[in-house]
C-alpha cells in the first residue's frame, strides 16, 4: 500500500516537472542585418530561464574578416554562442552562393543533433536561411520564420516564401505580410502579426542623448544633425550587372553633393566584390568626404540613420527602420520593389546618368518626414513570447496548408488551356434566384432566373439543380468554370461560407452553411459574401472602383447596403457587419426601419420606404397630378412617386427631398469616417439620387471631403460580378 502510494507521488512530481519543462529554443543568425532582428527576441528569451532554454547558432558572414567578424557583437550582449558554422565559400558569385548553402547543410545537422531544439528560429530570406530551414524540417524541427509573407525585389522573393513554406510557424511584421502568407494557405491560427523585432530596440533607444558623440566618432567632430548622409548599397542577385552599374552611378552623385557621408561595405551576395571594387577604383575609401566601414553596432546604427540628412541606396533598413524616424531615404533599383513604406521613401527605379540620382539628393537631403509605424509599434517580442508560450510539442509535427475547399482536381490539357476561364454566380435575392457564367472580363456568358423558393429545401435544391444546368452548358460554351461565388443577402461569415442571420426577405436562410453543399455537389471552390461586399468587389475589378484605393459602393434598391473597399481591401469587420450602410442613423426619431430602429437611412430612402410613402400619398388622394395614367393597374411602387414628383406634385417632391437628404448625410458620415476618395452610387435608384447626394455633400460635408465625387455604376450585374470576382480573383493568385 506504503509503495503505491510513494509511486502515485512519483508519478505526480514527474507530471509536474514535465508540465514545467523549458521550451528549448534555437535562434540562428547569419549576418549583422538579421541578428538586429533576432537580438531583441534573444533578450527577450533570456529574461524568462524559467520559461525558455536559449541556443545560440551563429553562422554565414558572422564569422568572415572582411565583414567585420560581426559574432564579437553578440558575444558582447552577453550571449553564450553554442556552435560557429563557417559555412561561407568565397568568390560573391552565384555559383558561391549554392555552394555555401550545399556547405552548411552538410554541417547543420550535426548541431542540430546535438542541440535537440524545440523550435528553431529563422529570420528573413537570406540563402544561408534556406539551409536553416531546410535542415530544420527534414530534421523533425519545428521553425518560427520571423518577417514572412513580406514582399520586395530579387531572389529574396522566392528565398523568403520558401522559408515559409517550410516553417510551421509565423511571425510577421505587416497586416499585407499576414494577408500574403494565408493566400499561400499557411494556418491562420499558427500566424502572429507582431510587428519588426527591431522596432522594439529604436522606438525606445533612437532617442540617446549620447547621438551627437555616436555622429562624432563614426564621421568628425564637425559633422552636425541632418548634415550627412548614410549609404548602403548591396548587389541584385538577379540583375547583377545592372546593380553594379546603379552603384557606380550612386557613388558620382554623392562624390558631386560633396557632403560627409558614411558608405557599409554591401553584403556578402553574388557581385559584391565587383562593387567594392568599384567602389575602391572611385578612392572613396580615401576620399575626405566618406568614411567607408564594414560595420557598425546596430545601436549606433539607430543613430546615424535617426539623425541623417538622407539615407541612400537599397537596404532594407532604408525602407523598414528609418520610416521610424522620418529619415528622408532614397531607394535606388529593385530590390525593395513590393515592401511597403512611408512618404519619406523616394524611389529612383533605374539610372543612366547620376544626374537622376544627384536631383533626388537635392529633394530628399535635410527634409522632415512624420514618422511611421507601418513595421511595428515596439511590441513584437512580448507578442512573440506569448506566441512561443502557446506552441503545444504534443501537436503532430506534419504541418497542414489550408487550401480552399475542392474534392477532385482535374487533370490539364490542351482543351482546358484552350477553353475560356469562368466563374459560376450565384445572386440570392428577396424575389429571384440567379445564376450565371461569367468569363474573366466580366462578360455574362448566360444567365439563369428562377423565382426564389420560399423554404430552406427548396431553395438549396434549385441552387444545386440551376448550377448542374449551368455547368453542362458552360462545357457547351468551351468555359470552364473555375469555383462558385455566391452573393446573398443578410450577414455573412464568409471565411466559413455561412450566411449567419438573413434579411426578412429571405425566410429559412439564417445559419446556413452554403459552402459545404456546393462544394460537395460541384467538386469545386466556393465563395460567399453578403451582397452588398459583392457590389462593391465587382465595382473594384470591372467598374468605377478599378484601380482606386479607397472607394465606398452604396445600393439603392428595394433596401439601402453597400460595401467598403479600404487600402484595396473589402472590409468585414469583426463580426461581419461592415458596411451595413442602410442602418445608419440619420435622425434620433423617424420612421420604423424593418432592423427595429428608427431613423435609418433605409426608412427614408429605400425603394420600400418610397413605396410606403406612394402608398400613403395615394390613400389620401393626393398622389395623382395632371399627366399621370389614372387608372393605376398596377401596383403602387416607388416609381410612381418618382413620376409624381417630375410633373409637379410638390407632395411628392417633399417626400424625395427628405430622402435624399437622409441619403446624402448618410453619406456624409460614411464619408466623415472613412474618407473614400469615390462613392459609387448602385442600383436601381441610383441615377435618381446621384445629384441630390452630391448636392448634400458640397453643402454638408467638411470642406476637406466637399470635392469627393459621386457616380452612377456603369454595371448592370453587381450582385452577379461581385460573386464571379471573387473566384476570378483567387484564379489570378488575387485576394480580396
Amino acid at each position: 500500500m506504503q509503495r503505491s502510494r510513494d509511486k502515485m507521488e512519483r508519478g505526480k512530481i514527474e507530471e509536474l516537472c514535465e508540465s514545467k519543462k523549458r521550451l528549448r529554443v534555437c535562434v540562428a543568425t547569419c549576418n549583422r542585418a538579421d541578428y538586429s532582428k533576432l537580438a531583441p527576441i534573444m533578450f527577450g528569451i533570456k529574461s524568462h530561464p524559467e520559461e525558455f532554454d536559449l541556443e545560440v547558432v551563429v553562422l554565414g558572414s558572422h564569422l568572415i574578416d572582411d565583414y567585420g567578424n560581426t559574432f564579437r557583437m553578440i558575444e558582447q550582449d552577453d550571449f553564450d554562442i553554442g556552435s560557429k558554422l563557417h559555412t561561407i565559400v568565397r568568390g560573391e558569385d552565384e555559383a558561391a552562393m549554392v555552394e555555401s548553402v550545399g556547405l552548411a547543410l552538410v554541417k547543420l545537422p550535426d548541431v542540430l543533433q546535438r542541440l535537440r531544439p524545440d523550435v528553431l528560429v529563422v529570420h528573413g530570406d537570406r540563402f544561408d536561411a534556406l539551409a536553416l530551414a531546410t535542415a530544420a524540417a527534414l530534421m523533425n524541427i519545428r521553425i518560427l520564420h520571423v518577417e514572412g509573407g513580406e514582399v520586395s525585389g530579387t531572389i529574396d522573393d522566392s528565398i523568403r516564401h520558401a522559408i515559409s513554406k517550410l516553417a510551421h510557424y509565423h511571425a510577421c511584421c505587416t497586416h499585407s505580410a499576414e494577408q500574403h502568407l494565408i493566400a499561400m494557405c499557411e494556418d491562420h491560427s499558427r500566424i502572429l502579426l507582431a510587428g519588426c523585432p527591431s522596432y522594439d530596440k529604436l522606438l525606445s533607444a533612437h532617442c540617446r542623448e549620447d547621438h551627437r558623440d555616436i555622429i562624432k566618432s563614426w564621421l568628425g567632430d564637425n559633422v552636425k544633425e541632418q548634415d550627412y548622409i548614410v549609404a548602403l548599397q548591396h548587389p541584385v542577385t538577379t540583375d547583377i550587372q545592372n546593380s553594379i552599374k546603379l552603384y557606380g552611378l550612386m557613388l558620382d552623385a554623392l562624390l558631386s553633393f560633396n557632403k560627409r557621408t558614411l558608405i557599409l561595405f554591401p553584403n556578402i551576395d553574388a557581385g559584391s566584390k565587383e562593387m567594392v571594387r568599384v567602389m575602391r577604383k572611385k578612392g572613396i575609401e580615401q576620399h575626405p568626404n566618406f568614411r567607408a566601414v564594414k560595420h557598425v553596432p546596430f545601436e549606433q546604427f539607430i543613430q546615424l540613420v535617426c539623425h541623417a540628412g538622407c539615407m541612400i541606396g537599397n537596404s532594407s533598413c532604408g525602407v523598414r527602420e528609418a520610416g521610424a524616424f522620418g529619415t528622408p531615404v532614397i531607394n535606388l533599383g529593385t530590390r525593395q520593389t513590393g515592401r511597403e513604406t512611408g512618404e519619406n521613401v523616394l524611389h529612383v527605379r533605374d539610372a543612366d546618368t547620376q544626374n537622376k540620382i544627384y536631383h533626388a539628393l537635392e529633394l530628399q537631403f535635410g527634409k522632415t518626414y512624420p514618422c511611421s509605424k507601418i513595421y511595428g509599434d515596439g511590441n513584437a517580442v512580448p507578442r512573440i513570447l506569448k506566441f512561443l508560450r502557446t506552441i503545444d510539442l504534443g501537436e503532430p509535427l506534419q504541418k497542414t496548408f489550408c487550401f480552399p475547399p475542392v474534392k477532385d482536381s482535374i487533370s490539364q490539357d490542351i482543351d482546358h488551356i484552350l477553353e475560356t476561364q469562368s466563374a459560376l454566380a450565384v445572386d440570392l435575392g428577396g424575389t429571384n434566384l440567379r445564376v450565371a457564367i461569367v468569363c474573366m472580363q466580366g462578360n455574362i456568358v448566360k444567365k439563369y432566373t428562377q423565382p426564389n423558393p420560399k423554404t430552406y429545401e427548396g431553395r438549396m435544391q434549385l441552387i444545386l439543380q440551376m448550377c448542374a444546368d449551368a455547368m453542362k452548358d458552360a462545357v457547351r460554351l468551351n468555359c470552364r468554370i473555375l469555383g462558385v461565388g455566391v452573393s446573398t443577402g443578410g450577414r455573412v461569415n464568409p471565411q466559413e461560407g455561412v450566411v449567419l442571420h438573413s434579411t426578412k426577405l429571405i425566410h429559412e436562410w439564417s445559419s446556413v452553411d452554403l459552402r459545404t453543399p456546393i462544394s460537395d455537389a460541384m467538386h469545386l471552390p466556393v465563395w460567399v459574401d453578403n451582397d452588398g461586399n459583392c457590389a462593391a468587389l465587382a465595382e473594384k475589378k470591372f467598374g468605377h472602383g478599378k484601380g482606386v484605393e479607397n472607394f465606398v459602393t452604396v445600393i439603392t434598391g428595394t433596401g439601402i447596403g453597400g460595401g467598403i473597399i479600404h487600402q484595396h481591401e473589402l472590409i468585414h469587420g469583426s463580426t461581419f457587419c461592415a458596411a451595413e450602410l442602410g442602418h445608419i442613423k440619420v435622425s434620433l426619431e423617424g420612421p420604423e426601419c424593418m432592423c427595429g430602429s428608427r431613423g435609418c437611412i433605409e426608412a427614408y430612402a429605400s425603394g420600400m420606404a418610397l413605396q410606403r410613402e406612394a402608398k400613403r400619398l395615394n390613400d389620401e388622394e393626393m398622389l395623382m397630378v395632371e399627366g399621370m395614367d389614372k387608372k393605376l393597374l398596377e401596383p403602387i411602387t416607388a416609381a410612381h412617386l418618382i413620376t409624381a414628383a417630375r410633373l409637379g406634385n410638390s407632395k411628392a417632391e417633399a417626400v424625395l427631398n427628405t430622402a435624399s437628404t437622409a441619403l446624402g448625410v448618410g453619406v456624409v458620415n460614411i464619408l466623415h469616417m472613412v474618407n473614400p476618395s469615390l462613392v459609387i452610387l448602385s442600383g436601381v435608384l441610383s441615377s435618381y439620387y446621384q445629384v441630390p447626394v452630391q448636392h448634400v455633400i458640397s453643402q454638408r460635408a467638411l470642406f476637406s471631403a466637399q470635392s469627393i465625387r459621386v457616380v452612377k455604376s456603369d454595371l448592370e450585374e453587381p450582385a452577379l460580378l461581385g460573386a464571379a470576382s471573387m473566384v476570378l480573383d483567387y484564379a489570378t493568385r488575387r485576394t480580396y
